[in-house]
């Protein structure tokens, strides 16, 4: 078995050029050579399998393991400074990588960059010595599937003939009872199971494929009825116990099959001897681009799929920037597990060597990424563009502060543990000198809750284990670890933000005075504040832990000590518990009517507006015209009618566009008039809830007189005593 590392500059050395001939990456001008891939391939020139592992395993001293040069490991066998462990560690890497490449293929969109030419049967003619785990563990399931009836011509052999009555046995040993001149023999003699070599062979090679199966995901069928060898006993087996019992039984077997389940079970546990493999075939499995994959492993394992219409603008950003993840999670300021509350998380994945710092370019691009979904979700509410991705998504504005909420930003690159473990494992990167773990932008000191306030968390994490699992491709570990990785990233980033902010939580303690205080205030406590748990009025202080900002937060707690109450609440604890809520009732604001448009609508107009979530009345003076009235412009819902239904959908706050009859005709729609007020509306229809009685659709039944006035409008309060006094007629 040979061994590159992606990346690395080997010396074009004559070994160096032959081993990478079927690949043929060309020398630099320095008479260097780099392999950019990643993955498997049989060079039959030398006889044997090279592997070309991720860069990941190298350090900033282009060492291996810390203490191996990467030109050393060429040839693994010959290597005499690696470890019993680390030659171990080589093998099963192999596999994982192996398994994680075959998984990534699925992903259609990234297809040119995977190179596969499908591995060869395992066979008697030509051999060649390899110890490559990964060749032996595609040979055992290869076998498995090719030999199908084979096993089940054995099993039915094995299983047949025991448990029948040895006669002669019986009648020379036992007694018989004669009763009407039949003798009855009441201890009759069974045929004796014996030790059945050919049953213990197949025993340990279908043990060795469940073993596979359950520790890397292979797609295995085992169809059998024995009692596999599982859990700490087949550990034994791969300490040496597993070769010890091959040697025992293998003069047992004649067959050429049998001896072929041998030789795969024997080399499995030795991974040094001899199988039979073609190898004047060419065969690999290789990508070109390995950054990709990672980006795929971690995305597919803590990014979510987006709601309709946001991939394109969050993730494919529209100045061309493609944001490696991103999905909703809860929000950093609050402990309710509300949908609504979600904010968004932004990460990167950064494929280094271990150890390498993230470059200036990265932590530009991430900022970018960040301000780009920042003016996405204000133009979502500022300019009204889609009331359904309103109701879905979290308002980063708070209105009454205009604090903005923190969007958590984050890195991701590999690690791989000295011991060289699998195990679950994230955390904060350092380097040796500074910690590296964070990064802030910002245009105004002292100022989180200000949308240009960026911070940038780094996180390395264990490269082998999110390798094995996205290789197993289970869908509940992943499920289970993505759920468990998601609040770990969050309460990671609150607490790296409490080491950097105090957090206070406020109520009001003067009455109804905080609205009037936050307006007379308003340029001391920009950015500081930020009310983060929607309509409650509770509110979220920050203020920054440096020297140079201490007397002028003490000024400032001082001041608001006399509005509101104000007690130290960390992020990750519920604010409601620091401070009392609110005892004043709020005065009830002037009653303001509410409007409704009405309008007549033919059963092959319903879908259409439905679906594109608008409402366009025809203006002017014709008939079926909606006149501006009073309300136009305040509309709360839409109501549409006709002879087969009646439903109610809530309408914008923010009013009407007036559009021309040209523009709504690029939109599908064939206007019969010049000029057309349009409302966005909830595609989804609702039940009214006004002044605490809830209406259904069938019970606002519409005037049969309404058809012919066409599109018009009521305030509500006119609508429902139209609506009483029809139904006191009927």
């Amino acid at each position: 078995m040979k061994i590159l590392i992606e990346g690395y500059h080997y010396d074009a050395t004559e070994q160096v050029k032959n081993i990478v001939r079927e690949i043929a990456p060309l020398q630099d001008i320095d008479q260097q050579i780099c392999v950019s891939y990643v993955g498997y391939f049989f060079n039959p020139h030398i006889g044997d399998c090279v592997f070309i592992l991720p860069k990941v395993l190298l350090d900033e001293k282009d060492q291996v393991f810390g203490h191996i040069k990467a030109v050393d490991i060429i040839d693994l066998e010959g290597c005499k400074d690696l470890r019993d462990d680390e030659r171990k560690f080589i093998y099963e890497f192999a596999v994982w990588i192996y398994r994680a490449i075959v998984v990534f293929s699925k992903d259609k969109e990234h297809k040119d960059i995977v190179l596969w030419k499908q591995y060869p049967q395992v066979g008697f003619r030509k051999r060649y010595l390899t110890n490559t785990y990964l060749d032996i563990i595609h040979a055992m399931v290869e076998f498995n599937r090719m030999n199908k009836s084979y096993f089940t011509f054995i099993l039915k052999n094995l299983h047949s003939g025991f448990n029948r009555i040895h006669w002669p046995k019986t009648i020379a040993r036992t007694t018989a009872i004669v009763q009407d001149d039949e003798p009855f023999y009441l201890r009759p003699v069974n045929r004796k199971r014996m030790i059945n070599f050919d049953e213990e062979l197949l025993i340990i090679f279908f043990s060795i494929l469940n073993y596979i199966h359950e520790e890397y995901g292979f797609p295995v069928e085992i169809n059998n009825g024995f009692d596999l060898i599982t859990g700490k006993r087949f550990q034994q087996y791969l300490k040496g116990f597993g070769k010890t019992r091959l040697k025992q039984i293998k003069y047992k077997y004649f067959s050429d099959k049998a001896l072929q389940i041998w030789e795969l079970c024997y080399a499995f546990f030795e991974r040094a001897h001899q199988i039979a493999v073609p190898s004047d075939q060419r065969e690999y499995l290789i990508v070109k681009n390995f950054n990709i994959v990672f980006e795929a492993i971690i995305d597919e394992l803590i990014g979510d799929k987006l709601d309709r219409g946001m991939e394109e603008k969050l993730k494919k950003q529209p100045d061309g920037k493609l944001v490696d993840h991103i999905f909703k999670y809860r929000s950093l300021t609050h402990n309710e597990g509300d949908k609504g509350k979600d904010i968004y998380y932004i990460g990167d994945s950064k494929y280094y060597k271990i150890g390498a710092p993230v470059s200036e370019e990265s932590v530009y691009k991430q900022y970018t990424y960040a301000r780009n979904v920042i003016q996405w979700n204000l133009d979502l509410f500022l300019k009204d563009k889609d009331i359904d991705l309103q109701a879905s998504n979290p308002m980063l504005r708070d209105e009454e502060t205009e604090g903005y909420n923190i969007i958590p930003n984050f890195f991701i690159s590999a690690k791989i543990d000295k011991d060289l473990s699998y195990r679950d494992d994230i955390d904060l990167a350092k380097n040796d000198d500074e910690s590296k773990s964070e990064y802030i932008s910002y245009h105004f000191e002292n100022r989180l809750f200000d949308r240009d306030t960026l911070l940038i968390s780094h996180y390395n994490v264990n490269f082998l284990y999110v390798v094995s699992l996205y290789a197993r491709d289970n869908a509940s570990q992943k499920a289970a670890w993505k759920k468990k990785v998601k609040e770990m990233f969050r309460e990671q980033i609150q607490e790296l933000l409490n080491k950097k902010y105090d957090f206070y939580a406020m109520s009001p303690a003067t009455g109804n005075k905080a609205h009037e205080y936050i307006q007379q205030n308003f340029q001391t406590i920009l950015g500081k504040t930020f009310k983060p748990l929607g309509d409650t009025p509770i509110f979220s202080l920050a203020l920054d832990k440096s020297p140079a900002f201490k007397a002028e937060n003490e000024r400032l707690r001082d001041e608001l000590a006399k509005n509101f109450f104000i007690e130290k609440c960390p992020l990750g604890v519920d604010p409601t518990t620091r401070v009392p809520m609110p005892t004043y009732v709020a005065p009830e604001p002037l009653s303001k009517p509410q409007y409704v448009l009405v309008g007549y609508l033919r059963n092959e107009y319903y879908d259409k507006f439905i679906n594109q979530g608008i409402y366009y009345a025809r203006t002017g003076f014709e008939s079926g015209s909606m006149h501006l009235e009073t309300g136009f412009d305040q509309i709360s819902y839409v109501l549409f009618h006709n002879d087969n239904r009646v439903e109610i959908h809530k309408a914008s706050q923010k009013g009407p566009r007036l559009v021309s009859a040209e523009e709504l005709r690029t939109k599908g729609f064939n206007p019969h008039g010049q000029w057309y007020l349009v409302y966005s509306i909830n595609k989804k229809p609702i039940d009214l809830e006004y002044n605490g009685h809830t209406y259904k659709a069938e019970d606002l039944v519409i005037p049969p007189w309404y058809i012919n006035k066409g599109v018009f409008i009521m305030t509500m309060d006119a609508l429902l005593e139209e609506v009483r006094k029809y139904r006191a007629k009927e």
